[in-house]
């Protein structure tokens, strides 16, 4: 039996308070509201959307990665957007998910250039999300799953980061050599010797790695930082 396709649109955006500077968001759609929080930047600026792997959630790895980097980009005049899932673990959904995020910041609050920024399950997410949207500027995927990933070529002339733990318990980092392998360049893939799925291990790295490589391909893009 054929599934009836239901195009997901953004309807609303309702907002919640404001915590230390940061937007407590849901952008509500036909099908459920998505779960956000924005850290914003003025006007025009570039900014980061960050999804996480199988079971969702706001904050990513590594004890916070993704609160602890959207303030340090911040500071340098760059947003973020920070997502949960409205159905955690199902592919296509949370691709439309990530590429409602990209719509609300480009139409409703008027940021340029996006970059999408997935853990785990989520690599697989911003992977297919950029294929997809032409919005898209630059894509890190970390410790990543394959399956959703037959897309990476279309990634491409977008530059793609992949960062994955050598001793990943969960995915191996077979899984981001193969996916280096299959996309196009410009690419990178970035290993950390005793580094598991949570990257926990090396995470002041790969912290400093991730806001050096965004704020890079970001304003290379804009041409404006």
């Amino acid at each position: 039996m054929a599934q009836q396709q239901v195009e997901l649109t953004l309807e609303s955006v309702t907002f919640h308070q404001t915590i230390d500077g940061v937007e407590e968001l849901t952008l509500n759609t036909n099908a459920g509201g998505v779960p956000a929080r924005l850290h914003p930047a003025p006007a025009a600026a570039p900014a980061v959307v960050w999804v996480g792997g199988s079971g969702g959630g706001l904050d990513g790895p590594a004890w916070g990665m993704y609160p602890r980097l959207a303030g340090q980009l911040a500071a340098q005049g760059i947003a973020s957007l920070r997502l949960h899932y409205r159905r955690p673990n199902e592919l296509e959904n949370c691709v439309i998910d990530t590429l409602i995020g990209v719509e609300y910041l480009v139409q409703q609050r008027g940021y340029q250039s996006v970059a999408l920024v997935g853990h785990s399950f989520g690599g697989a997410v911003v992977i297919s999300a950029a294929a997809l949207s032409n919005r898209v500027a630059a894509v890190v995927a970390m410790s990543s799953q394959t399956y959703g990933t037959d897309l990476v070529p279309q990634v491409s002339p977008r530059p793609l980061l992949l960062v994955h733990g050598e001793a990943d318990e969960i995915l191996p980092d077979a899984c981001s050599r193969n996916i280096y392998v299959r996309a196009q360049e410009p690419k990178e893939l970035r290993l950390y010797p005793e580094c598991r799925h949570g990257l926990d291990e090396c995470r002041e790295q790969v912290d400093a790695d991730v806001v050096a490589w965004l704020l890079k391909h970001l304003a290379a893009d804009t041409g404006t930082l």
